[in-house]
């Protein structure tokens, strides 16, 4: 089978590859394994959001200046222009954020924190300035036995910044079912059942009851709406006070929405998917990439003009190590590991920027792959697979995913 672009992964970078190389017109086809890094995800998507010393970044644009000379962020042509563009891109697929590249805003994680960010999907609670908490007094409401949600540290976090908080619970009998189990009892199974207009209007309801007078917000768990955020925005407009959500542990379901949202849009533009399978060996001519085998396509060759490599990072398996080494087992392609030996690719304390995180494939200026020292001219990288930044220290995933995949499919169309 032949097509213009093969994207090797199926997470954020991939599917923004490919939903910008189908709009340009592109015959594409993407590889994915299953499941991405999404599933872990905020609902927020972090451009840049700490400097080296993991000080908070106030203007995100100017701070991406000045990093360091091996952040991917110096390949890009324009990043002001492609944050733009990819914000717009979310919104054909049907994702509203609220957010820009000039000032990060804050949102409040699933412990009680406050961490900056830069586009937050619509409807989850964020604040402008941490240093001046927008709310006096807040209701901060759960599901009866819903675990993943940490009301006391969430009620902890923000009542050291000055906020009254009370903790309050609501239910429904429709529940009952997995709250038998603690490990039913979770965020994608809860949003599976309160799916009908009816058990969204009784929600409110219990939502109003606990909580309709005297807070200046209420604050829910972000467990509604797997596939569309029409569900979410339902009850919030219904409970008649204003309302926010705060993002939960894993499974996320605003994670999920945005990969499914991407995946439809993908889909919509005429893209083939192979999901469920993985990139097992590539067919190599000089510095070319002729084609790909998978694990399922038995004695197919997926060949294209393009190769796109978006597996992520060591989480989802794109990057690997042993004792010896850090690798990329799908094509063999180089990584850079910063010329560092095994006793410090990390460090003892786990605040610390720790240096595995920066290792990752090794790109030209033009973001393609190297083999064996050699470019390989029609095969990219995207996303956290790519060497030189910290998405943990440096809270910069979300622009490193989007941005890269944008350039890179400017790259390919020019």
């Amino acid at each position: 089978m032949k097509f213009d672009i093969i994207i090797i992964g199926g997470g954020l970078s991939g599917l923004t590859a490919g939903i910008a190389l189908a709009e340009a017109g592109k015959d594409v086809a993407l590889v994915s394994a299953g499941q991405s890094s999404l599933h872990f995800g905020s609902g927020s998507l972090d451009l840049l959001g700490c400097d080296e010393k993991g000080n908070d970044i106030y203007k995100p644009l100017d701070a991406i200046k000045a990093v360091n000379s091996k952040h991917q962020y110096n390949k890009l042509e324009d990043v002001s222009s492609l944050a733009g563009v990819a914000k717009q891109l979310l919104e054909r697929a049907g994702i509203a954020t609220t957010g820009n590249i000039t000032s990060n805003h804050w949102r409040i994680t699933p412990i009680g924190g406050l961490m900056p960010t830069w586009l937050s999907m619509e409807g989850m609670a964020t604040i402008e300035d941490p240093d001046q908490m927008p709310w006096r007094k807040v209701a901060l409401v759960n599901i009866i036995n819903y675990l993943d949600f940490p009301t006391k540290f969430l009620a902890s976090g923000l009542r050291d910044k000055g906020v009254e908080v009370d903790v309050k619970a609501v239910s429904l009998p429709e529940l009952q079912k997995l709250r038998q189990s603690p490990t039913e009892m979770r965020s994608s199974n809860i949003a599976k059942v309160i799916e009908s207009n009816e058990l969204i209007v009784k929600l409110a309801e219990e939502v109003y009851k606990v909580a309709g007078e005297g807070y200046d917000m209420v604050l829910l768990p972000a467990v509604l709406g797997m596939t569309n955020s029409e569900k979410s925005q339902q009850l919030l407009k219904l409970i008649k006070v204003p309302a926010r959500y705060v993002a939960t542990l894993p499974p996320s379901v605003p994670g999920v929405r945005m990969q499914t949202m991407l995946r439809k849009r993908f889909t919509a533009l005429g893209g083939t998917f192979f999901t469920g399978d993985q990139v097992t060996e590539g067919l190599f001519e000089d510095n070319i990439l002729k084609g790909v085998k998978t694990a399922k396509l038995d004695g197919t060759t997926l060949e294209a003009d393009n190769f796109i490599l978006a597996t992520g990072s060591f989480m989802s398996r794109g990057l690997k190590a042993d004792y010896n080494r850090v690798y990329e087992p799908a094509l063999g392609v180089d990584v850079d590991d910063l010329g560092l030996d095994r006793k410090t690719w990390a460090k003892i304390d786990v605040t610390d920027a720790q240096p595995y995180m920066e290792m990752g494939v090794k790109t030209d200026e033009n973001l393609r792959c190297m083999r064996n020292g050699t470019t390989i001219s029609n095969l990219f990288a995207v996303g956290s697979i790519l060497s030189g930044h910290n998405s943990i220290k440096r809270l910069d995933a979300g622009g490193v995913d989007m941005l890269t995949a944008l350039q890179v499919a400017n790259n390919i169309i020019k």
